[in-house]
């Protein structure tokens, strides 16, 4: 099922944004991680506030807003280090609260990343996550492909070498 895309709204983050983004990171963590060592609401709202800092555009972030103003959820792309060759972008973070799980919002910030990679020339993107996930599957439902070591472990890398094919399988958010 897809959510009402007037109900939720997904825009690109602000520096005012940083306190519930800060909240919204560490509730999601829990959510995905389990609450062993879970990071600080005062160490994300640190590191937000020195990625707002910088201004070269070597990354962008875009969140879920409900309908009554809560961020939701997150996407954070960044430009790939090129450790794994044939990709250009990174899907860094992407967190949403489990009750706004199955909505259709997790479809619409890839997509929104994806397009936003797009517009700046970039075809390709991956991703490194938990290879345990359960939500893993939700990335191969969108046409990811697994990554593997040299030795054929899969540790959590999936990737997209086709943006614009991902961008049409997604809502606009």
């Amino acid at each position: 099922m897809v959510a009402d895309t007037v109900s939720f709204n997904i825009r690109e983050a602000r520096p005012d944004d940083v306190p519930a983004l800060a909240r919204l990171h560490v509730a999601t963590f829990i959510e995905t991680h389990g609450g062993v060592s879970p990071p600080t609401y005062e160490l994300r709202q640190s590191q937000w506030q020195q990625a707002f800092a910088e201004i070269d555009g070597s990354w962008f972030c875009f969140v879920v807003e409900a309908p009554h103003g809560e961020l939701v959820g997150f996407a954070k792309g960044t430009l790939h280090d090129g450790g794994i060759p044939g990709f250009a972008g990174e899907l860094n973070k992407i967190y949403l609260l489990r009750r706004y799980h199955r909505l259709g919002l997790g479809r619409g910030l890839v997509g929104t990343v994806a397009r936003r990679f797009l517009a700046r020339g970039i075809s390709s993107m991956l991703l490194f996550g938990d290879a345990g996930n359960p939500s893993n599957g939700f990335y191969e439902a969108l046409g990811a492909e697994k990554l593997f070591s040299d030795t054929g472990a899969f540790h959590g890398g999936y990737g997209w070498r086709d943006l614009q094919r991902l961008a049409e399988v997604c809502p606009v958010g």
